[in-house]
């Protein structure tokens, strides 16, 4: 999957904190943003994590100091019927709905209530099982690849291309899963790597900065799909809030994606419709430098380069040097062909 305009996944993740009355909010902010889809992330904490796995760094920051990984995803998870409210949501507010699963019975779930393209995080990038069955599926998927050298991706893809998904069908999105992630890991120039190495499949961007600026930058990288955190509060608690855009800041994203697009342009070197006009007023032509009498022979002396640009381009200077006037000229006028 390439598209010519870029796919915008506004994502939702957790930042719902387990309320599906705020899960819809951010549906509707998303869709008012001009984002193509919002993704949230479906799980269990039982089949997720163990007891006592401990959280990342930047979890250890943003959630209660006390608690464990599985007693802080417990409080995130989304019911079965939530995901149905919010599959509601979506089509009334004209958005795509996308939630990543995280182990097999949440793959169940997601194609029970009719997923058709699958968003995979990067953490899932390893899980064989799982990479085997989202692959049965033939439909659609987006594999974010953080924490992933290039020998681990290709043999996600190969699980993929085995089981017969078509290139096309497969998108990479590269990601930094460091929550902000510092501008010096981000690495923007991977999208190359990915492109050089993976012929025929989409690339795109999945990013965890702070702002807008580096999404946009993987626009005009060549990025056919961008996914961004967002949140409606930066302020509340939980582990991905202060790294996630406000709803009017994911606006801004949006815009300024779709100008990247508009200016990226196709590629050909000529003069746009809006420049044509300028070409008389900014070029220049050959003119007279002085009064020059008819049959009198042109010189480098009696002719000058000027503007406007409508007459005899200088590129003809060596053409005119020699030959004699069939007229009159007066200063500054342009000469004739």
């Amino acid at each position: 999957m390439c598209p010519e305009r870029v796919f915008i996944i506004a994502e939702a993740g957790v930042n719902h904190n387990g309320s599906v009355e705020r899960a819809k909010q951010m549906v509707e902010a998303a869709a008012k943003a001009g984002a193509d889809a919002i993704k949230f992330q479906t799980f269990k904490a039982e089949t997720l994590v163990t007891k006592n796995a401990a959280k990342a760094d930047y979890q250890k920051k943003t959630s209660k100091a006390n608690e464990t990984q599985f007693e802080m995803l417990k409080k995130l998870e989304l019911s079965h019927g939530s995901h149905l409210e919010l599959i509601k949501t979506c089509e009334l507010n004209k958005i795509e709905f996308l939630s990543a699963p995280f182990d097999l019975t949440t793959i169940d779930l997601l194609k029970k209530i009719g997923i058709s393209k699958w968003k995979i995080p990067s953490g899932e990038i390893t899980n064989l099982p799982y990479l085997r069955k989202i692959a049965a599926f033939g439909q659609e998927i987006i594999l974010s690849t953080g924490m992933a050298d290039l020998q681990e991706i290709k043999a996600a893809v190969l699980v993929f291309t085995t089981a017969g998904v078509s290139l096309e069908k497969i998108s990479l999105l590269h990601c930094n899963t460091e929550y902000p992630t510092p501008m010096e890991d981000v690495n923007l120039k991977a999208m190359e790597t990915l492109k050089s190495s993976f012929p025929g499949v989409g690339i795109g961007y999945s990013d965890h900065t702070k702002g807008i600026e580096i999404p946009i930058a993987a626009v005009a990288l060549g990025a056919g799909i961008i996914e961004k955190h967002f949140t409606m509060d930066k302020n509340l608690p939980g582990p991905d809030h202060s790294a996630s855009l406000l709803p009017g800041e994911l606006a801004q994203m949006v815009r300024s994606v779709r100008n990247i697009e508009k200016a990226l342009g196709n590629g050909i070197k000529k003069p746009s419709p809006s420049e044509k006009k300028n070409i008389p007023i900014a070029r220049k032509s050959i003119v007279a430098a002085c009064s020059i009498a008819v049959g009198e022979k042109f010189t480098s002396e009696n002719l000058a380069v000027k503007r406007p640009g409508n007459g005899i381009s200088p590129m003809k200077w060596d053409d005119m040097i020699g030959r004699c006037a069939d007229k009159k000229y007066k200063k500054d006028d342009l000469l004739d062909a």
